[in-house]
């Protein structure tokens, strides 16, 4: 996923331009990554059929809406090319546009463990040593492959075309052929009691069902506002908007049917029990060995095919901040092959501190997705917050009173929307990432004394100490087991 426009959009030639099957395959690709293995069982610990239906409709509405904010940013905002932060940034000040950077940043190192976790569980079906991806082995292994990567990526090495193609080979041809036998193999009978997912058919009880499953939609839909920088690439302009809606419509299909048709398949209980990756567990209930292990095959090469993608762009977020004067002046530094080479380091000293918190953690799969999700929000909530604001100061709408209403009611939603997620994700996880946000303000702070300026204005201070009040209880309800991980 790309993170800035270059220059060079203006000058894309026609040659390159691309129609809009290509555009929404590439929307489609940015999209599909590792979460998708996991949903069964993720959505079987929190709802039944019902529930999974409403949750993947809510997700679907609010996630296309901030897609839309994303493309009209990208459209009406051309000059604010510095990443998903410089909204936040112009929208609320600069240090809003800091945490902005911070959390995407730290969100991207979060979800790169997630890859980890899920590599030494699928392998941990075969060698028990690596539990679900949790124990010392595990993360062992798992710390020498992230330096692994970097050191790999230091030298310059990239994705090739090649690389991408056989990744997204393995991303999608296990997932289609998983629908498709489950379409085959339906039980009405399983389904039908699956359908309420609980005990109690209360409306009540249902929207906790959804509300808990709100940030794993999160998780798998990250990578939404990658869509907009596609637009330099269009033949047309008009295919950017249906390449967006026609990619995310039909990676939303996708990951609905997934999680459905699991529950024709296995009982809540036994899907709640899987191993993950535990879309190998539900195959596998169906046709035998040989469906677990297509799932984890393609999973493993899909998965390392992404962290290297997300490693990169996690680097390239820090460094064009740095770049751009937003974070210290020590993460510009590129060694001879181009490499970012001192914010490849923060990335892979933060991978490799939250594959040590693993080893402390219950459901260690669960515990990063979810952290990844909520540190995620707060970019979101500001971009989306920037675009109403945008819409209510009429700020490049004087003479467009239509545009204005639609997107004036698209990023209400969209705010409204991320404003839910945060209430969703709950108390536990919003403090978790202020345990998170808090320290890094330590390079907020070196960017204001590089720049010679006042490290905090009074509004500035108030959010300072917002963040660390918040990080404060953070821990002490680590320490006290009020918060469990």
């Amino acid at each position: 996923m790309s993170q800035h426009a270059s220059g060079a959009v203006a000058q894309t030639s026609s040659a390159q331009k691309l129609p809009l099957l290509t555009l929404t395959a590439m929307v489609v690709g940015s999209m599909v990554g590792a979460g998708v293995f996991s949903l069964p069982r993720n959505f079987a610990q929190a709802t039944g059929v019902l529930g999974a239906l409403i949750a993947w409709t809510v997700a679907g509405a609010g996630m296309l809406m901030l897609a839309f904010v994303f493309q009209t940013l990208a459209v009406r905002k051309p000059e604010l090319n510095a990443g998903v932060y410089a909204y936040a940034k112009a929208g609320f000040g600069e240090f809003p546009g800091f945490f902005s950077a911070f959390g995407y940043w730290a969100s991207a190192c979060v979800g790169n463990v997630t890859y980890w976790v899920l590599i030494k569980s699928t392998v941990g079906a075969a060698v028990p040593g690596f539990g679900e991806g949790d124990t010392l082995l595990a993360v062992a292994v798992s710390v020498v492959g992230v330096w692994a990567f970097h050191f790999m990526i230091v030298r310059g090495v990239k994705e090739a075309a090649a690389i991408n193609k056989i990744v997204t080979i393995a991303k999608l041809v296990p997932l289609l052929l998983f629908v498709v036998i489950l379409i085959v193999t339906f039980k009405a009978d399983v389904f039908g009691a699956n359908f309420w997912g609980g005990q109690q058919r209360s409306a009540g009880a249902l929207f906790e069902q959804v509300k808990a499953t709100m940030l794993v939609t999160v998780f798998v839909f990250l990578g939404v506002e990658g869509a907009s920088v596609y637009s330099r690439y269009a033949r047309r302009r008009e295919d950017v908007g249906r390449a967006t809606v026609l990619g995310f419509l039909s990676v939303l299909a996708l990951f609905a049917s997934v999680t459905i048709l699991s529950y024709a398949t296995l009982s809540k209980a036994e899907l709640t029990g899987l191993r993950q990756p535990s879309m190998a567990g539900v195959l596998e209930s169906v046709v035998g060995g040989w469906g677990a292990a297509l799932i984890s095959v393609g999973l493993i090469v899909s998965v390392l095919g992404a962290y290297l993608a997300w490693t990169l762009m996690a680097a390239e977020v820090l460094f064009v901040a740095a770049r751009d004067d937003d974070m210290p002046a020590f993460l510009k530094r590129e060694n001879r092959q181009g490499a970012p080479v001192a914010a490849l380091v923060m990335t892979s000293v933060l991978i490799t501190a939250v594959l040590a918190i693993t080893l402390f953690s219950d459901d260690a799969f669960t515990f990063t997705l979810k952290l990844c999700s909520s540190l995620s929000l707060v970019p979101y909530l500001l971009a989306a917050g920037y675009a109403l604001k945008l819409t209510l100061t009429r700020d490049g709408y004087e003479r467009e009173a239509q545009a204005r209403r639609k997107d004036l009611v698209v990023a209400a939603l969209a705010v409204v929307y991320t404003a839910f997620l945060i209430f969703a994700a709950g108390l536990e996880f919003l403090l978790l990432s202020f345990v998170i946000y808090a320290p890094g303000t330590i390079l907020f702070i070196i960017t204001r004394r590089e720049r010679g300026r006042r490290v905090f204005s009074p509004a500035e201070l108030v959010l300072f100490v917002v963040a660390v009040v918040g990080a404060v209880i953070g821990v002490a309800g680590l320490a006290s087991g009020l918060i469990t991980i």
